[in-house]
C-alpha cells in the first residue's frame, strides 16, 4: 500500500523551507552589496591611475576640479577633466548607486576639493596648512553612503593619494 505525505507533514516541509529561504536571504543580499564594493574600489583605483596619469601629463600638479551640482550648470567636473585618461566614463559610475547621482551628475564619487591644483612632486602633501603623508589624504570617495546603513563609516569607499582604496577614513 503506497503512503502519501498528509497535509500537516507537508505544510512542516513548506514552513522549514520558508524559514531557511528567510535565514538565506539576507546572507545572499550582503554578498551580492560586497561584490557592488569591491568592483566599486576597483572603479576607485582605476581612477586613481587616471588621475597619477593626468599629474604626470600637467607637471605634477593635481587638477582643478568641482563636483557637478544635480542642478546646476556644467562646472569643471571630474568626468570631463580626466575624460582623456579614463578608459570609459562608466568608470565613473559606482554599482551600488542606486539613488542615480552619476546620471545627475556624471560621477557617483566626489573630488576632495581642497587638493585642487596643488603640487603633487613632494611624499607630502599640505591640506589646510598641515602637512599629510601620502597615504593619510582621500582623493576621491563615494558621494553617498552606497554600500551600508546610512551613516555608516564602512558605507563609503575612499582612494587616497598613496592609490591605496579603502572602505573608512583611516585617522592618523
Amino acid at each position: 500500500m503506497k503512503r502519501a505525505f498528509t497535509l500537516i507533514e507537508m505544510l512542516v516541509v513548506i514552513a522549514i523551507m520558508a524559514i531557511l529561504a528567510a535565514i538565506l536571504l539576507p546572507v545572499l543580499s550582503q554578498a551580492t552589496e560586497r561584490g557592488r564594493s569591491t568592483s566599486c574600489r576597483n572603479n576607485l583605483h582605476q581612477i586613481g591611475m587616471a588621475l597619477e596619469t593626468y599629474i604626470d601629463e600637467n607637471n605634477n600638479y593635481l587638477p582643478v576640479m568641482w563636483d557637478q551640482a544635480t542642478n546646476g550648470p556644467p562646472t569643471n567636473s571630474v568626468n570631463k577633466v580626466l575624460m582623456n585618461q579614463l578608459s570609459t566614463t562608466n568608470v565613473l559610475r559606482c554599482p551600488s548607486d542606486n539613488q542615480k547621482i552619476f546620471e545627475l551628475t556624471g560621477s557617483s564619487y566626489s573630488w576632495n576639493f581642497l587638493l585642487n591644483g596643488a603640487n603633487a612632486s613632494t611624499p607630502h602633501l599640505e591640506l589646510l596648512g598641515t602637512t599629510y603623508s601620502l597615504d593619510q589624504i582621500p582623493v576621491f570617495f563615494d558621494k553617498q553612503s552606497f554600500h551600508g546603513p546610512p551613516g555608516s563609516p564602512h558605507a563609503i569607499n575612499y582612494l587616497y593619494a598613496d592609490e591605496h582604496v579603502k572602505n573608512f577614513i583611516e585617522l592618523p
